[in-house]
């Protein structure tokens, strides 16, 4: 009973708290291979999938808080392994808690930077 109280408190203080947001033309991702310690920059544009080694990472969406797209991005992303033929992450990736909704992959790491504005 208290552990629903507390999570329907939790929801409310979250809507009330919500930000007003802005639609970005694409967005600016890091990766990271696991295995040989590279750091890539991944620059894409809404709609467009781009290849980082074995992923193809698909950019759905990428929203920023109203007048400050550097700010708490989060992009819609469907990342594909094409290794093993299959998807490894669909979802929102937020850039200010990336251990919320992280992909699980035991060679590649994959986050949001910040989105971008033409």
């Amino acid at each position: 009973m208290i552990l629903r109280l507390a999570l329907a408190i939790a929801v409310v203080a979250g809507a009330a708290s919500a930000q007003q947001v802005s639609e970005a033309d694409g967005v600016v991702l890091r990766g990271l291979d696991k295995i040989s310690g590279q750091v890539y920059d991944i620059e894409m544009q809404t709609g467009q999938t781009a290849v980082f080694d074995q992923l193809r990472i698909t950019l759905n969406s990428c929203r920023y808080p109203v007048g400050n797209p550097s700010g708490d991005a989060f992009a819609g992303l469907q990342v594909v392994d094409t290794g093993k033929g299959e998807t490894v992450f669909s979802g929102w990736m937020v850039a200010s808690a990336p251990a919320l909704s992280a992909m699980d992959h035991a060679r590649y790491d994959l986050w949001v930077m910040r989105c971008t504005t033409s």
